[in-house]
């Protein structure tokens, strides 16, 4: 079987808990009631020496001190085709600007799955290094953020000084 590691990095916008897997980080988790639900079947070993959990932990820092505007981490997103093309979309947005969930829906050629891009932010693994929190609604209003959580969005724009409405 093979061991996953996990460390914590206390940030603005609360805990993070940093998931690596075979060398690649594997998931981010906002807090810790998602870090316990996302991995409360698999065995994990907390290791926060390991390096890649240091650059990790290094470039959140960075990114949360304004200092860091794009990630240099190893990620392989698993999801579906369809859940890859929004992240991938997602990651074109740049630090500090927003887009709409139909705009993402426009760009990726699916026009009437505006929900559906909804669903594919939520089940994003990788915030902040996907950055779904640059998603926001048509009319610049935050909505949620790992489900309902439009706080940790806040920080997070505020943060890169993107444009939007509370």
């Amino acid at each position: 079987m093979t061991v996953r590691i996990y460390s914590k990095k206390n940030t603005p916008a609360g805990d993070i808990y940093i998931v690596i897997e075979k060398g690649i980080l594997s998931a981010l988790y906002m807090g810790k009631e998602d870090f316990l639900e996302g991995e409360e079947v698999l065995p994990l070993q907390f290791d926060p020496s390991d390096p890649l959990i240091k650059k990790c932990s290094i470039q959140l820092g960075e990114y949360f001190d304004g200092q860091r505007k794009k990630f240099d981490i190893p990620i392989e997103p698993h999801g579906t085709e369809f859940q890859k093309a929004v992240w991938k979309e997602l990651c074109l947005i740049p630090y500090g600007e927003t887009r709409s969930y139909q705009d993402i829906a426009v760009k990726i050629g699916k026009e009437k799955a505006v929900r559906a891009i909804g669903q594919a932010n939520k089940a994003n693994r990788l915030p902040i290094i996907i950055p779904c929190h640059r998603v926001i609604g048509k009319n610049k209003s935050l909505t949620g953020y790992a489900g309902t959580r439009t706080e940790i969005k806040e920080v997070l724009l505020s943060l890169e000084g993107a444009n939007y409405i509370k």
